[in-house]
């Protein structure tokens, strides 16, 4: 598994797991499992377009998610069911791009679970890019995105806004979710950007541990998913589901314990 051709492959998914590392960590604590589930759905379409116009996937992934961030802050007030339908038909626009591609049977598996083992070293660079950006923005933020869920009034008193400060989430996880739809596919890229972030809150109380602990545990996560990826020819996906779960109802029992 450590052959010259694993090298990107190891490189994204390493990338991948210390961005949804960090991003989970604040997904659990703002209670946003929603955006997490949703904007992986939005970014489909955009690496679907990307398919269908010859653009970077990465680009087609992001700009995706971005919009799809931008509608659920739009949204957000309003009726669950009306946010769904959007996202909904983001998917079926994503199913018509691969249709008129003519790549829907080759792509559809890869982008709904994963297909990390096809990157190259221009994805590398895109995913880097994509990785020190999310970094940058969840370490500069760090403390209103805290501070803004924990004690929303207190926020709101200090001068924050917390409709701005929610946007401006919604935006860092689309890119994560851009980031990591390659690996884990659009059906369970939210996995990797909840799990360890919900178990490293129930393991650690202190903000700075838990944090670190959730890059800890998405990193693990990673790495384990892609060497029993290799072994088995199993989706990566598959194992990144399987493993954040394992980890999740460890961690829950750790705490009862």
């Amino acid at each position: 598994m450590f052959e010259p051709f694993m090298r990107e492959p190891w490189a994204v998914v390493t990338l991948v797991a210390l961005a949804a590392g960090m991003v989970g960590y604040f997904v659990a604590l703002r209670g946003a499992g929603f955006a997490a589930h949703a904007l992986p759905m939005a970014a489909f379409p955009g690496a679907a377009f990307a398919a269908l116009t010859g653009v970077s996937a990465y680009a087609g992934l992001a700009g995706f998610a971005v919009l799809g961030a931008l509608v659920l802050a739009w949204l957000r007030a309003r009726q669950d069911a009306a946010t769904a339908l959007v996202l909904g038909g983001l998917m079926a626009l994503g199913a018509l791009f691969l249709s008129l591609s003519g790549a829907y049977g080759n792509q559809v598996e890869g982008l709904l679970f994963g297909q990390v083992f096809a990157v190259g070293r221009g994805e590398v660079w895109a995913a880097l890019a994509l990785a020190l950006g999310v970094a940058a923005l969840l370490l500069g933020l760090a403390r209103p995105l805290t501070l803004s869920a924990l004690a929303p009034e207190l926020f709101a008193l200090s001068g924050g806004r917390t409709g701005l400060m929610e946007a401006v989430f919604l935006l860092i996880v689309a890119l994560a979710a851009a980031l990591c739809l390659p690996v884990t596919g659009a059906l369970l890229a939210f996995s990797l950007m909840a799990g360890p972030g919900a178990a490293a809150c129930l393991l650690a109380r202190r903000p700075g541990v838990a944090l670190g602990l959730s890059v800890a545990l998405a990193l693990g996560i990673g790495w384990g998913s892609m060497a029993a990826a290799y072994e088995s020819g199993w989706p990566v996906g598959f194992f990144v589901g399987a493993f954040t779960a394992l980890v999740y109802v460890a961690a829950r029992g750790l705490r009862r314990g």
